[in-house]
């Protein structure tokens, strides 16, 4: 049995692929032979990202959206089907502010539900018919380690991530032969996200940006902040066929920080 990592011939939709996990995760799954639709609020980092991928000799378009504007996104994206199957879907979202959960307003919890569960369960449901007639499809949603364990001032974060890697699992449970659905777990990633709850951290607790970073670094057994590419690796194996067994899945890409087996 050949176990292939090409994914000639197949459309992918990468949600936040204006920067940081989305970005690499375009480029790694263009590299593998997939066209990408580029979905993300910043055009002008699309069009970048857009130009970067087709130097390298892949294929790529830029869709313009807003994850907490579903119904106009979700418009954009049925429109895209009339171009053929979207095989690969990529949920992936800025993730919620920083805090205590015990400080967080109802509609922190909202907003963030709506641009994370409700809109992954939107995209699914629009992919999922042109998957099942072209006998294939893959979704994978980015979360965080936060769904084994909660990770301290991110309540809110906490809670959502949860709730998708419980959506993902259901779903798991409904989807036909062929279509597979799987969480992937960052840990500490050196992206925009990381710097900003970095810089949020050490103002609150008054202590510098540095501290902070070695303290995270201190529970990284790899000794070492993720790069996106590392992540992206790991989401472009459990998009390919040599994946097709694995569904239902969280798997951390965290340089063995979390404690449990």
């Amino acid at each position: 049995m050949s176990l292939s990592l090409s994914l000639e011939g197949k459309r992918a939709l990468i949600c936040g692929a204006s920067a940081g996990i989305g970005r690499a995760t375009a480029l790694q799954l263009a590299e593998q032979g997939a066209h990408c639709i580029l979905l993300a609020r910043r055009a002008d980092r699309l069009d970048s990202l857009k130009h970067e991928i087709e130097a390298k000799g892949g294929s790529a378009e830029v869709l313009v959206g807003d994850l907490d504007k579903r119904d106009a996104t979700v418009a954009s994206v049925q429109a895209k089907l009339a171009e053929g199957a979207i095989h690969i879907l990529i949920n992936n979202a800025g993730g919620p502010k920083g805090g205590p959960i015990l400080n967080a307003s109802e509609d922190e919890f909202t907003t963030a539900f709506g641009r994370h569960v409700l809109a992954a369960h939107r995209l699914t449901q629009t992919l999922i018919e042109g998957m099942k007639s072209s006998g294939y499809g893959r979704i994978i949603n980015i979360i965080s380690t936060s769904v084994y364990e909660p990770i301290p001032n991110l309540g809110v974060s906490n809670t959502i991530r949860g709730a998708m890697a419980s959506w993902a699992k259901t779903v798991s449970k409904e989807l036909p032969p062929g279509i597979t659905i799987n969480n992937v777990l960052p840990g500490f990633t050196d992206t925009e996200r990381l710097s900003q709850l970095k810089k949020g951290r050490a103002t609150k607790n008054n202590i510098s940006e540095d501290t902070v970073h070695q303290q995270w670094l201190s529970q990284v057994p790899e000794g070492r902040l993720a790069q996106p590419e590392e992540t992206a690796g790991a989401i472009g194996f459990l998009v390919s066929p040599a994946a097709s067994y694995i569904r239902g899945l969280s798997l951390p890409v965290d340089g063995g920080r979390l404690k449990g087996i």
